[in-house]
C-alpha cells in the first residue's frame, strides 16, 4: 500500500508527541567537541521532552544558553547535561500562568498542532519573546503531489467550523483531514502573535535516535536481519528525511543567528533514492541482505504498508520526496551522513525492552513479507 496522507500525518503526530524513551544518552552531545555561542541567549521551548526536543537542550546547553522548559510534567524529567528550569502548565486547558512574568530572548515551540496553542502563547508571551520558532510540517501544503515544493507553495485550507475550537480530540479524529490545514493556521497565529520575529520550520520524516514511529527505522532494522527484503518500486523513488539531532540543532542555531522567514527541514542535502537507502543501511549492518523489488501496481493491490516511500508517479503526495530545502541549506541545515543515523539509531533502539523491539510499529511482519514475496514471484512466473 502506497503510504496515504492519513498515515504520514498520523505518523508525524507520533513523533511529535513520542514518550519519553528508556535512554536519553544519544539526545547529548559531546559538550567539549562544541564550541560556545558567541552570546548566551535566554532559551525557552515549549514541550522539550518529546522527540526532538532533548536534543535542542542537550546542544543549547552545550553551547552555553540558558534553558527554560514548559509543558504538563507528565513524563520522567530527563537528566540533562546543566541546569534546566522546569515550568508546568496545561495548553489544552490554556493553563499557562507560569509563563508569566518571565523574558526571554527566543521561544521554540516544538510539539503544537492547534492554532489556539499558538494564540495563546502569544498572548502571554508577546513583548517578553523576542524571537519565536514554530515547528511546523511539510503536510501544511495544499499539493503535495508537485516535486521541488518551494517555501511559497499553497497552503492546506482550513474547511472546518471554527479552527481554534478544535481540540487534540477532533484532530485525532480527523487527522487526515484536519493536521495540514490547522498546522497552516498555526504557522498564521504564530506571524499574527509574534510579527516578523517568527521562524518556521517544516521538516518531512524525522529520524534517528528516539523515533518511537518506527517509520523509518523499519528499515534498518529489517535489513539486519537478513535475508530476502522486499524493496518498493524501481528503487529509484526518492526519500527525504532529517535526522532529530541535525533539526534539533540548526534549531538552535537559526535562534543564534536571530534567523527568522520559513524554511523546509527535508535532507539531505543530495537526493536519496530508496536503492541508495536500503543498500545504504545494509553497508552499516552487513550480513546476508539481499533486495527484491516489486511494483507499486503490486504493492498497492496488496495494500502493502511500508514506510517512507511514496512513488514518484500516481501519487499524490509524490512531491514528499523531493521538497526543495535550498533555502534552508542557504541558512545552515547540515546533515549527518546516512551511516552514522543508522548506526546510532540501531544502537539506541537495540537498548530497549526485547518486548519492544519485537513489536512492528510501521511496515510489515517477517511472515507477512515471505508471503508477498511468494505472491509476486507466482505473478511473474
Amino acid at each position: 500500500m502506497t503510504t496515504t496522507r492519513r498515515d504520514l500525518l498520523k505518523l508525524g503526530a507520533l513523533a511529535a508527541a513520542g514518550s519519553v524513551l528508556p535512554s536519553l544518552a544519544s539526545a547529548q552531545p559531546a559538550a567539549a567537541a562544541i564550541a560556545k555561542a558567541a552570546r548566551p541567549l535566554r532559551i525557552l521551548i515549549l514541550g522539550g521532552t518529546g522527540f526532538t526536543g532533548p536534543f535542542q537542550v542537550g546542544y543549547a546547553l552545550a553551547r552555553g544558553h540558558q534553558v527554560t522548559l514548559f509543558n504538563r510534567g507528565k513524563r520522567p524529567s530527563p537528566e540533562w547535561p546543566g541546569s534546566v528550569e522546569q515550568l508546568h502548565g496545561d495548553r489544552n486547558t490554556g493553563d499557562l500562568s507560569a509563563l508569566e512574568g518571565g523574558q526571554w530572548d527566543v521561544c521554540i515551540d516544538n510539539p503544537t498542532s492547534l492554532p489556539f496553542w499558538v494564540r495563546d502563547a502569544g498572548r502571554v508571551l508577546r513583548g517578553r519573546v523576542g524571537h519565536y520558532l514554530f515547528i511546523s510540517t511539510i503536510s501544511v501544503y495544499a499539493d503535495g503531489s508537485r516535486p521541488g515544493l518551494t517555501e511559497d507553495a499553497a497552503l492546506a485550507t482550513y474547511a472546518g467550523k471554527d479552527a481554534m475550537a478544535e481540540t487534540m480530540q477532533s484532530l485525532q479524529a480527523d487527522m487526515g483531514g484536519l493536521y495540514g490545514p490547522l498546522k497552516a493556521l498555526s504557522e498564521a497565529q504564530a506571524r499574527e502573535q509574534f510579527g516578523d520575529k517568527v521562524t518556521i520550520v517544516r521538516p518531512g520524516y524525522i529520524v534517528g535516535p528516539r523515533d518511537e514511529t518506527d517509520r523509518f527505522t523499519y528499515w534498518p532494522k529489517r535489513i539486519a536481519q537478513g535475508g530476502e527484503v522486499l524493496v518498493p518500486g524501481d528503487g529509484q523513488d526518492t526519500v527525504q528525511l532529517i535526522d532529530g539531532r541535525d533539526l534539533g540543532e540548526w534549531m538552535i542555531r537559526l535562534a543564534e543567528a536571530g534567523t527568522t522567514g520559513t524554511f523546509n527541514a527535508c535532507g539531505p542535502d543530495y537526493a536519496l533514492t530508496i536503492d541508495a537507502m536500503v543498500h545504504g543501511c545494509h553497508a552499516v549492518t552487513g550480513g546476508a541482505a539481499r533486495f527484491t523489488h516489486v511494483s507499486p501496481a503490486f504493492i498497492e493491490k496488496n495494500q502493502v504498508p511500508l514506510p517512507i516511500w511514496v512513488p514518484r508517479n500516481g501519487s499524490p503526495y509524490s512531491g514528499y520526496g523531493a521538497v526543495s530545502n535550498a533555502r534552508a541549506l542557504a541558512a545552515g541545515l547540515t546533515f549527518r551522513p546516512l551511516a552514522t543515523t543508522v548506526a546510532d539509531l540501531l544502537a539506541w533502539y537495540r537498548t530497549l525492552p526485547a518486548e519492544r523491539q519485537a513489536e512492528v510499529r510501521a511496515g510489515v511482519s517477517l511472515e507477512k513479507e515471505a508471503e508477498l514475496l511468494r505472491a509476486w514471484r507466482a505473478e511473474q512466473a
